[in-house]
């Protein structure tokens, strides 16, 4: 199983809860010194992989024998009929594309397929990784598994030779230019995030305005709509650009002045639909109510939640800082010491509530002693507030957008009009441009 490698070590998590057998990864043999994440990794039978760029103060001959254990111990398993995962970026990063991959996933395949028997060889399943927004706590994720890899007749081989001969060497060069080029297409890659932005406005366009000719309201998208959707506009976009580079350039520009306008007055294509019911007495106690919980009565809260764990986050993050030597490691560590903080935080400040309870019962005997239950409450209170904190500012935009809506539609009923007959004019340049492709054909 091969894929890219865009969020460190959550990428392996979702592979290993998603797929229905048991996988036996590879992984960093620098992972292996982390407290709790080396005992999980040697708990799940993982190898570790020694890489010659983590290995700089050792012979290249020890590179080469760690190196090859590696790789024999991994084949050995496929070979018996496990599930491997592997990640032949060599590296976790935030590219919007696929970076060059290396050989050692071809390597290892040939491996496996001169020590499978004959009438089993190993097969490639590319599998594609999807973050609504990975950097967000409880964002959308999607694990597409794909058919297994058709190889060219001169690849679908297995060699007789050693598998660090000049042989298997210019094989498995090839058969990495050949993963490269479909897992490019299967993680729906693209130059830049300034392209990977556009062809979502693109893909939000297109979908608003085919609900809004059908009469229907476009609803919420699950991150399998985004994905597909996505996909379909990814792929009309690099044909059209084939065809016709002069007028996909000029479309282009068009959908970065649509996109301009929209963010100009912080609104999304499906606004353009609403009506501008801001005399509605019904919607206005809804929207008051909404305005009152998240901005008077949510606060308190949050603020339980900073006051108790923004200490704890900040130590976390000075210690991820430190012990962290590059930067995905420092993701990392506050994965594994966040686990254990955050909760012994929690009960800290539940025993000192308890005790401070007690103390304020001897002095005030009128107030009842009820240590234990003030405790709960205050270990209860700091973990639901610092949930709270990290979803506030997100929850308190999206009250502050439902009126800034309302009332841009009702100051701008021109502008957003304009923005409507834009919006139907850009989805038939799309449609006539990408004409014969999958995108005027299904809808994302």
């Amino acid at each position: 199983m091969v894929s890219w490698h865009p969020n460190g070590l959550v990428d392996p998590a979702l592979i290993l809860t998603q797929c229905p057998r048991p996988i036996v990864f590879g992984a960093r043999h620098g992972l292996f010194s982390y407290p709790l994440v080396g005992q999980l990794l040697r708990e799940v039978g993982t190898v570790p992989i020694y890489r010659a760029s983590d290995m700089k103060d050792t012979s290249t001959d020890a590179r080469r024998a760690a190196n090859r254990k590696s790789l024999e111990a991994l084949a050995e398993r496929i070979a018996s009929g496990s599930l491997s995962a592997l990640f032949p970026e060599g590296d976790s990063h935030d590219h919007s594309g696929l970076q060059a991959l290396k050989t050692g996933a071809a390597r290892l395949y040939y491996r496996a397929r001169q020590l499978s028997p004959d009438d089993e060889p190993p097969e490639i399943v590319l599998t594609g990784l999807h973050y609504d927004d990975k950097q967000m706590f409880r964002s959308s994720a999607l694990v597409a598994f794909y058919p297994p890899l058709e190889l060219p007749p001169h690849l679908d081989v297995t060699p007789q030779s050693d598998v660090d001969s000049d042989e298997v060497r210019a094989l498995a060069r090839e058969l990495t230019e050949h993963m490269e080029a479909s897992l490019r297409d299967v993680v729906h890659a693209t130059d830049t995030w300034e392209v990977h932005d556009l062809l979502h406005r693109a893909r939000r366009l297109v979908r608003s305005e085919r609900a809004h000719r059908s009469g229907e309201s476009p609803g919420k998208t699950t991150i399998g709509e985004r994905v597909l959707g996505f996909a379909e506009v990814r792929d009309g976009y690099l044909e059209a650009k084939r065809r016709d580079p002069v007028s996909t350039a000029v479309l282009r520009a068009r959908i970065e002045q649509y996109d301009a306008d929209l963010r100009s007055l912080q609104l999304e294509d499906y606004d353009l639909d609403a009506p501008p019911r801001t005399h509605s007495a019904k919607w206005i106690a809804l929207l008051l109510a909404q305005a009152l919980g998240v901005f008077l009565l949510l606060p308190p809260l949050v603020f339980i939640g900073y006051l108790v764990n923004l200490p704890t986050a900040g130590l976390l993050f000075a210690i991820a800082k430190l012990a962290g030597k590059r930067r995905k490691d420092e993701a990392t560590v506050k994965l594994v010491l966040g686990s254990l903080l955050f909760p012994l935080t929690w009960i800290v400040v539940g025993v000192l509530a308890g005790v401070g309870h007690h103390q304020v019962h001897l002095g005030f005997p009128r107030i009842p002693d009820a240590p234990i239950s003030a405790g709960l409450l205050a270990a209860t209170l700091s973990a639901i507030g610092g949930a709270a904190a990290l979803r506030y500012w997100v929850v308190a935009r999206e009250t502050a957008r439902a009126v800034r809506v309302r009332l841009t539609r009702a100051r701008a009923i021109r502008t957003v009009a304009q923005l409507r007959r834009d919006r139907a004019q850009i989805y038939d340049a799309l449609a006539e441009l990408t004409s014969g492709s999958t995108l005027a054909e299904q809808a994302p």
